[in-house]
């Protein structure tokens, strides 16, 4: 079933779409019909600059499984650094 909620994170990052590199500021995930992936409903996440215009967009529909799965090595990968090292504050 579609809730038709989204949540919204302001972000800081990059992401590679048709036309390169771009600063990602938002992501909104949600439960929805997909549009490409041939699944009943998944767990969409868009990458966005919305300053940029719809072009600054980078979209991902996942099998509940999959969405579950990425968070869990996410929060592995993140763990597994060492602290501080992930932050914007970080040196290069």
């Amino acid at each position: 079933m579609c809730t038709y909620e989204t949540e919204t994170v302001d972000i800081e990052g990059a992401g590679k779409g048709a036309a390169g590199w771009f600063d990602v500021t938002r992501a909104a995930v949600y439960v929805d019909h997909p549009q490409h992936a041939q699944f009943g409903h998944t767990v969409n996440i868009d990458f966005a600059n919305p300053a940029q215009g719809p072009s600054a967009r980078v979209a991902v529909e996942l099998t509940e499984e999959a969405a579950l799965a990425l968070v869990a090595a996410i929060q592995r990968a993140l763990s597994n650094a060492p602290a501080g090292l992930a932050s914007a504050n970080a040196p290069v």
